[in-house]
This record gives structure tokens, C-alpha cells and sequence, in this order.
């Protein structure tokens, strides 16, 4: 049941999809932009948990290794397209475009079908005790598994 909560890697490429609810959309019946920004960042969450790096499983290694890690956000540009609207079922999809240090380049879409709603690409960065840290040989071997040449 878990896989289907949290999308499916296809392609090299991380598939989510999500409902639009009326809490979603703003007062002209659309998904207010903001919400484009939650349905990303649980496409991001679910693409490492399938890669197999959880993050409260990073989060928590503090009693193993001392301060614990964390992705965060360091830059984000979006362009939106088109609007979405109540009912309609959403892909959102996620694939690393590189792996460097101690951040990772993820480009991402929402689609409706064939159309593509949102474009962003998101640069996270990897964090322990509040500095920039470099990505863990593991991680970065995953992300690397699924790069599209």
C-alpha cells in the first residue's frame, strides 16, 4: 500500500499523484500557487524514501553519528503554465539533473495529462548542525542510479 502512497520511479523519473481538493484552490476555483509548492515538496520526500533515504531516518542519526542531517531548500525557481482546478489528478514529477557536494539539482513538473502546469528546478542543499555538509557517499549513489543521461 505504501508504494502507491508514495508514487513510483518510472523511467528514472519520481511520479506522484495527488487530487485537488477545494482546500487546494483559491477564491476563482484554481489551486492558489502556493500549493504547488506543498504537492513538490512531498514528490521530493517521496523520490528519496523510494531511493531509500528517509528523511527522519537522516534526521535521527544524531544518536549514531552526533547532529543529524536534513535536505532543505537553498533555491527554487518556478514557472507556472497553466492552472489546475478542483478534481482534477495531478502528476507530480520529480529526477535529479546533479549531484555535487553537498547539494543536489532536482527539476521537477506538475502535469495534468500531457500538460505540463508548473515547471520548477529546486536546488537542495544537505545540513548538519546548521552548516552545509557533504552528501553521503550512499545518497549520492542513489541519486546518481536514477540521473537520465
Amino acid at each position: 500500500m505504501t508504494v502507491h502512497l508514495d508514487g513510483e520511479i518510472r523511467d528514472g523519473r519520481h511520479h506522484m499523484q495527488v487530487r485537488v481538493y477545494y482546500e487546494d484552490t483559491d477564491f476563482s476555483g484554481i489551486v492558489y500557487h502556493a500549493n504547488y509548492l506543498r504537492y513538490m515538496e512531498r514528490g521530493r520526500t517521496n523520490h528519496l524514501r523510494l531511493m531509500g533515504a528517509e528523511q527522519q531516518a537522516l534526521f535521527d542519526q544524531p544518536e549514531i553519528e552526533g547532529a543529524g542531517f536534513a535536505f532543505v531548500v537553498r533555491s527554487m525557481h518556478l514557472d507556472f503554465l497553466k492552472p489546475a482546478r478542483m478534481d482534477d489528478v495531478l502528476d507530480v514529477v520529480t529526477w535529479p539533473v546533479a549531484v555535487k557536494g553537498a547539494s543536489i539539482m532536482l527539476a521537477q513538473e506538475v502535469r495534468r495529462g500531457e500538460d505540463v502546469l508548473v515547471k520548477a528546478e529546486v536546488r537542495v542543499a544537505f545540513i548538519s548542525g546548521g552548516r552545509a555538509q557533504p552528501i553521503p557517499k550512499s545518497i549520492r549513489t542513489l541519486m546518481k542510479a536514477d540521473l537520465i543521461s
